[in-house]
C-alpha cells in the first residue's frame, strides 16, 4: 500500500532545509506572518520539527525592506552563512504586482543560529523590477545566483534568471534569462515561473521551479543542463513541458511548489523538500492563507538519470 505522505512542518511555506558538514540540517520558510528569518536545526530531518526556532532577523518598521519577508533561504558560502530573501517596502501593489527587491544577511558564527547577523544589503541584479526567491550554488568554482524576476517586455509575474556571484552578496555578471511562463500549466491564474532550486546528480545540473497561482493550480515545473555544459548560456538548458509536481486530488494534496532538495540521513538519498495545502475552500487571498506545509519525500530516478518526482502525496 501506497505511504501516504503528512507534513513535516506545519504552516512553514517555501521551506529550505540543508544539511551542513556540521553533521546538523538546517531549516527555514517563510513564516506565516512574513515579518522575520527563522532558523532551526537538528541532526535528523524528523528532528526539526521540534527543535527550537530561532528568529535570526526582524524587518525594521519602515524602508525598503519593512514588509513581506519571503522564501528566505540559508547557504553556506565562502566560509560564511547567508540568507538570502525577499521583502518590499509596503503592501502597496503597483503594475499588478508587490514592489519586492532581493536582500542579503551574513553570519561568520560556525553556528548561525549564534553569533551575529549583518544586514549586507539589496542584490542588485541591474534590473529594477520586482524579484525573489532567490537560490545560490557552486559549479566549477564559480557560484552563481538564480532567481526570479518581471522583465516589463514579457507577460507575467516573473522568469527564471542566473548570473555568476563576484561575492555572496554581488552579481559579477548581468542576468540571463532560462525560463519564462509559456504552457498552459504554468499561467493558471498567472503567468508565474519562481522559486529555483538546483540539484546537482548524475552528470545534470537540474533547476526546479514553480508555476501558476498560488492555489490548487500551483505545480513545478523543470529545467536541466549536461554538468559540462555553458551554465551561463540558455540554449544549454533542456525545459520539460510538463509539470513535474502537481496537485493530487485523489489524496488532498494542493498546490505543490516551492521547493528545495536536501539529502537524507543516509547522506545519498535525495529528499525533496516543497510546499503543499491539504484543502482547497482558501478564504480571501492565497497569499494570507497560512496552511501551506512543509513536506519532505524521497526522490527517485529513471533510468536516464532524470529524477522522477511521482505524486505530492506518496513518499
Amino acid at each position: 500500500m501506497d505511504n501516504v505522505l503528512t507534513p513535516l512542518i506545519e504552516q512553514r511555506a517555501d521551506p529550505h532545509i540543508y544539511r551542513h558538514t556540521d553533521g546538523y540540517y538546517y531549516f527555514t520558510a517563510s513564516v506565516p506572518q512574513y515579518d522575520r528569518i527563522e532558523l532551526r536545526r537538528a541532526t535528523t530531518i524528523a528532528g526539526l520539527v521540534d527543535a527550537e526556532k530561532v528568529d535570526v532577523w526582524h524587518k525594521p518598521d519602515t524602508g525598503a525592506y519593512s514588509e513581506l519577508v519571503w522564501a528566505p533561504e540559508l547557504h553556506f558560502n565562502d566560509g560564511a552563512w547567508y540568507v538570502y530573501f525577499a521583502a518590499a517596502p509596503s503592501r502597496e501593489i503597483k503594475y499588478k504586482l508587490f514592489q519586492h527587491r532581493m536582500y542579503a544577511i551574513r553570519n561568520t558564527n560556525a553556528n548561525p543560529l549564534e553569533g551575529e547577523w549583518e544586514f549586507m544589503g539589496q542584490i542588485d541584479t541591474g534590473i529594477d523590477t520586482f524579484c525573489l526567491d532567490a537560490t545560490t550554488f557552486t559549479h566549477k568554482g564559480q557560484l552563481y545566483y538564480v532567481w526570479a524576476q518581471k522583465d516589463v517586455a514579457i507577460e507575467g509575474n516573473s522568469n527564471i534568471y542566473i548570473a555568476p556571484m563576484k561575492t555572496p552578496w554581488q552579481l559579477g555578471g548581468p542576468p540571463v534569462m532560462l525560463s519564462k511562463p509559456e504552457f498552459d500549466w504554468e499561467i493558471r491564474g498567472f503567468w508565474v515561473n519562481e522559486g529555483p532550486s538546483i540539484l546537482k546528480k548524475n552528470g545534470k545540473i537540474f533547476i526546479s521551479y514553480s508555476a501558476s497561482a498560488t492555489d490548487e493550480n500551483y505545480a513545478m515545473g523543470l529545467l536541466w543542463a549536461d554538468e559540462n555544459a555553458d551554465v551561463l548560456d540558455p540554449a544549454a538548458w533542456t525545459k520539460v513541458k510538463e509539470p513535474v509536481l502537481q496537485t493530487d486530488f485523489e489524496h488532498k494534496v494542493y498546490g505543490p511548489g516551492h521547493n528545495s532538495f536536501t539529502v537524507a540521513d543516509d547522506g545519498e538519498t535525495v529528499m525533496l523538500v516543497y510546499h503543499a495545502r491539504t484543502y482547497t475552500e482558501i478564504i480571501g487571498d492565497p497569499l494570507w492563507n497560512p496552511d501551506r506545509h512543509t513536506f519532505v519525500k524521497p526522490l527517485k530516478w529513471d533510468e536516464q538519470g532524470m529524477p522522477v518526482f511521482g505524486k505530492p502525496s506518496i513518499a
